[in-house]
């Protein structure tokens, strides 16, 4: 693959098919798109854990070519991270409306504010620090789902 197919390649990849190209609401978008990927797998056996670990590795290769491409450490276009934090969110969880809900609503509220530790994260350099606040994110996401409902 030419240097110009991969960086195509990893575009498409790190922006989810486009998704992340939205205007004023990237990172939502790509929250609902790894939201309906979740629905999706349900019922398949270690499907969302799989699906979380090639998206993971998937943005390890991505994200810096995208990042080199757009001179930015965190473009807002990048929302491949926000697939992994939604991933994350739902694992082992009923996906009840009730959280389906409850988890987009805090996955984006702490993805947003990035209360301690997670604003911490976002500081490493490269992929890590793209992927490592929304994995947090949807950690907590997860946590408070299964406190709270």
């Amino acid at each position: 693959m030419t240097s110009s197919g991969r960086d195509k390649s990893a575009y498409w990849i790190a922006t989810v098919g486009g998704v992340g190209c939205l205007p004023k609401i990237p990172g939502t978008a790509g929250t609902l798109v790894g939201i309906a990927a979740a629905v999706l797998l349900e019922g398949v056996p270690a499907g969302l854990e799989m699906a979380l670990a090639a998206v993971v590795l998937a943005g390890c290769w991505a994200i810096p070519v995208v990042q080199r491409q757009l001179g930015r450490s965190d473009p807002p276009q990048i929302v491949l991270d926000e697939v992994a934090g939604a991933f994350i969110t739902f694992l082992g969880v009923p996906l009840t409306p009730a959280a389906l809900l409850a988890g987009f609503v805090a996955f984006r509220l702490l993805d947003i504010a990035k209360p301690p530790p997670i604003r911490q994260l976002e500081r490493l350099p490269g992929a890590a620090g793209v992927l490592a606040d929304d994995l947090a994110a949807g950690l907590a996401a997860n946590l408070l789902i299964r406190v709270l409902l």
